[in-house]
């Protein structure tokens, strides 16, 4: 179960994410009460997560899956470039948060 939390964790991540975006500098209301609701969630799932998962571990792959999950969307909804070296980083990244979920 604490694996399901950190992955839900990290979608939730990627929400509050790109829910900046449409903020509009937490100017538009419906947009900012979401991305703030997807902060709570996310913050809330990864301390279930840590109750049984290593710190360490659990926060690298919260991040990581934020990270990638957001670069991505950010590539689809808002034309961001696709380049050799951002997706050779992505690799990376996720080939770090495999090495870790499967080290513990």
């Amino acid at each position: 179960m604490p694996w399901i939390y950190l992955t839900l964790a990290g979608l939730f991540e990627i929400g509050w994410a790109i829910g900046l975006k449409y903020t509009d500098g937490f100017t538009k209301p419906l947009p900012t009460v979401l991305t703030a609701g997807s902060m709570i969630v996310s913050i809330v799932l990864l301390g279930l997560a840590v109750k049984t998962l290593p710190i360490g571990t659990a926060y690298a792959i919260w991040t990581g899956i934020g990270t990638v999950g957001t670069v991505m969307l950010g590539i689809f909804l808002f034309a961001e470039p696709v380049t050799a070296m951002r997706m050779g980083c992505i690799a990376l990244i996720v080939t770090g948060i495999l090495g870790l979920k499967f080290a513990v």
